[in-house]
Order: C-alpha cells, then structure tokens, then sequence
C-alpha cells in the first residue's frame, strides 16, 4: 500500500489542520511561513558523491524511510541512499560512470538522469523500470559542459506521486571551468545545493498527497501548501562572507516560483539547465518553473542576514498564492546568514564560457506540438478505472508508440503551443536554444541551452538531437508538471 493518506484521509486531514487556524487552498491548507515558521533549522546538505574518487562506480538504493519535514514531525517519505531526496552526484567530463541502483521499494520504479546527454537506452524513462526488489546497472559516458542536472523518477504513470515522496537529487557535471572561471566551488560552504518544492502535511507531519485527483487537480497539477528547502521548511544557512554559488532546482510538481531576496539585493545568474551562460546577467527577481535549474551568485559580504522570498504564481491566479491570506504577497522560504569565514571569491567574472554556436538556418524541419490542458480522448489508468487523459497533438501518451522519428546530428525547431495554461515543456536526451517566446527573443538568463522551457502561449526552441534512442527505448518530451505527465502529456522520439 502506498505510504500516503487515501483520498477520505486526506480531506480529513486538511479539515483537521485547517480547524487549528491555517488557511485553506487548492490541495488542502496553506502554512503561513512568513509568521509561523520560526527560521532556525540548519539548511541539510545532501552528501556529495564524487564519481572519480569511487572509482567510477556509483550505488544508489531506492527505498522508504521517515523524515522531519516539519521539525520534530517524522512522516513517511522515500529517498535515494537515505531517508528522503539523494545525494549529489559528481561526475566529470569525458569519464564513464557505472551506476547500480537497487530498488527496495514495494513499487516498481524508474531513475532518469534529467539533464544527462545520454543515449536512450539508459535515460531512465519510462522503458527503463525497474522491478521492486530488482537493480539496473546503466553505464553513463558524460559528454558535456559543467551543468547543474538532476535525477528522479519516470515511472508510466506513477512519477507525480514518487517525487512528491521526496525521491529527488542532483548532479553536479564538472569540466574544469569552475576553476578557471575563479567560481565558488567548495560544495556545501559557498557552493549550495538549493531544492526547492512545496507540500501538504497532515497535522502529524505526514505528506498529503490526493491518490484519486480530481480533474482541478489534474489539469493544475498539485500543488502543496508549504514550500520546503532540501526537504525541511524553515532552514537556515550559514554562509561565508562574499559571493557564494546557489545551484537551484524547482523539483515541484506544479509550482512556479518567483524567487528574491528580502532586501531586493541584486545577484548574478551564471548558468541554467544545461550549462553556463557567455556573460553573468544582474536580476532582482527570477522565475523558475518545474525541472528548471539555475545557478546564481549572491554577494553576501554586508554580512546582513537576509530571506530567500518567492511570490505567488501568478501564471495560475488564485491557484498560485503563496501567502497565507492568498494575497499577492511574497513569503519566505529560508534565511541566509554570513558568518565571519572570508569567501573565496569575491568579484563577480565579467565572462563566463561561450555556449556553443546555434544556426537555426540549419535546421532541417519544423514541427509544431500544441500542449493542450483540456482533457482529450485518451485513457489513462487510475484507482477508479480508466479516466480521460491530457494530450499533445490530440493524443495521449503511449508507450507503443513512435511520435517523432528524428536524424543523429541535425538540428529542428518546434514550436511548442500551450493551449489553457502555460506549460513547461522538456524534451529528453537533447538540448536547444530558445529562438522566441511568444515572438520575442528570449530573455539574457534564458539565451543559453536548456533543457525545459515554461511556456506561456508559444515558444520556437531550436533543438540539437546528438544522441540515439531506438523504438525499444526512444526519448520522450512532455510537460513537466507531473500530473500533466501522469495524465498522458507526452510523446515519444527516436534518434537515429
């Protein structure tokens, strides 16, 4: 059975909590952090795995365990290697890493490297399971720039809810530029993992998750009512003073967040999903959606403690508030506070590294994919029985099925149309440039390459297919809200 309340449990439990004065919102009662939250637990650092020190060989187990997300609350959750989230893995440029990952789960599920330039056989997608009690042993060739990437699972139709029990973690692809660029890169002192998501508790502590959705649910995806940082709400970290690297992932299932600092200070973005950008870009205030990874430096040599705040997500309205009385105010998600240790690095790089070249004039076919969040035709299994499912391109996903059959080596543009709400839109084993969001360029932060992109109303991306996937195991694209996913928002490539 799985570790969650059931679908009467879990309104019983939203009833119970928000009778002790907490505000209700669209997947059960929303903690008020700002007031509520007292700031004093230390920012967990996942364990840093380094590939090249282990010789090449890296173990994961997947299984279930108990975590304090709240303090003093342990509930049941899942985790790689550990009670809940994983470790981040390490992996250098040009090395082969074999990685054995045990499922002890009593469910069957998947691990896919998101942000890994792989071939398909090993991406971890939904043709990748592995059988509860079984191990799969991918060997990884990394071959790409230094990225901030991340894994997780991809099981057909079970993704939403395994994430949401906390089975998260990053990786870490070195190349070398780090140093050469004098970046921060002493991890967990000016070199942070921030991973950031939002749940629903029980009053006990324990995870609300709705195993029976209603269709608001699905066509929202869920959305928590607590925002947590490295699965605990409240942290705090300790910081040198100085410029210190934040590596951020929205690993939500839903949520957008709208991310600033109490004191409007300015930071540096210097990288997004799938590398570094040519020059830092000063912003007050980013976006990030679902699966998006940005790094950002932050000088923190006033030495004044301050807030990591989100907003609410105003591309979702009234399901997108994160302050307790659903206003349009930011809350606080974490405190940083600069301690007397001296930074490493203390001058922002006024370069960083060139991403690499992109013609779209060579692209050598268009296709278009609308995103529809309407519910179609399709079927998708539930508890219940077989229930419409969401689309693109008018079907639903199936595992038999080739949608796009693409060429080793060239590059295509698709433009990804969202239909009802804006959508972020991943495609697997390959990378791409933003040509135009809603027929502008895109934003200095968003000009390098990537891997996901939320898209409002329409989006050219021009996408370079540099690794192979076979009918037997072909890459998807999908939205990246999981229920989106989980419902049938999602095709399936080959690369030959």
């Amino acid at each position: 059975m799985h570790p969650l309340l059931n679908r009467r449990q879990f309104a019983i439990g939203s009833a119970a909590v928000a009778s002790g004065g907490l505000v209700g919102g669209i997947a059960g009662i929303r903690l008020a952090q700002s007031e509520s939250v007292h700031f004093t637990r230390r920012l967990p650092i996942p364990p840093l795995v380094d590939a090249a020190k282990q010789a090449g060989a890296v173990r994961l187990k997947v299984g279930s365990g108990r975590h304090a997300f709240v303090e003093g609350k342990p509930a049941p959750c899942y985790g790689y290697s550990g009670p809940v989230l994983g470790p981040a893995i390490r992996l250098r440029r040009g090395d082969e890493v074999e990685i054995t990952v045990e499922n002890a789960l009593d469910v069957d599920t998947t691990v896919h490297w998101h942000g890994l330039l792989v071939p398909g056989d090993v991406d971890g997608g939904p043709h990748q399971v592995i059988k509860s009690g079984g191990t799969w042993r991918p060997r990884l060739k990394v071959e790409q720039p230094a990225a901030t990437a991340w894994f997780h699972p991809h099981l057909h139709h079970d993704t939403a809810r395994q994430v949401y029990m906390g089975l998260t973690g990053l990786i870490i692809v070195d190349d070398g530029s780090d140093a050469s660029l004098g970046l921060p890169r002493s991890y967990g002192i000016d070199d942070l993992p921030i991973i950031i998501q939002d749940r629903s508790f029980a009053s006990d502590g324990s995870l609300l998750y709705d195993l029976d959705p209603d269709p608001q649910t699905i066509q929202y995806g869920n959305r928590g009512t607590t925002i947590i940082v490295n699965g605990v709400v409240g942290p705090v970290a300790r910081v040198p003073s100085g410029l210190v690297r934040l590596r951020v992932l929205n690993a939500a299932n839903a949520q957008n967040f709208d991310l600033r600092f109490s004191d409007r200070r300015e930071f540096r973005v210097i990288a997004s999903d799938a590398g570094f950008l040519a020059a830092p870009v000063s912003m007050k205030q980013l976006r990030i959606a679902p699966a998006e990874r940005f790094e950002i430096l932050v000088d923190f040599g006033n030495r004044k403690p301050v807030m990591l705040e989100t907003g609410p997500d105003t591309l979702m309205g009234i399901f997108g508030t994160v302050s307790p009385d659903g206003s349009a105010d930011f809350v606080s998600i974490m405190r940083f506070e600069p301690t007397a240790m001296a930074a490493t690095a203390r001058y922002f790089p006024a370069r960083l590294v060139e991403p690499a070249a992109a013609n779209s004039q060579a692209a050598v076919q268009r296709r278009q994919f609308v995103l529809d969040s309407g519910i179609c035709g399709g079927q998708r299994p539930t508890e219940m029985g077989m229930l419409p499912g969401m689309c693109i391109n008018g079907k639903t996903h199936d595992l038999a099925r080739i949608d796009v059959e693409t060429r080793l080596g060239t590059l295509e543009i698709w433009e990804i149309v969202s239909v009802g709400m804006a959508h972020p839109f991943h495609v697997h084993g390959a990378s791409f440039r933003i040509l135009s969001l809603d027929g502008a360029p895109p934003p200095a932060h968003l000009a390098g390459w990537k891997d996901v992109v939320l898209v409002e109303d329409k989006a050219e991306l021009l996408v370079a297919f540099n690794h192979s996937a076979t009918p037997q195991h072909p890459f998807m694209y999908h939205c990246h809200i999981l229920e989106h996913e989980d419902a049938g928002m999602m095709g399936q490539y080959v690369c030959a």
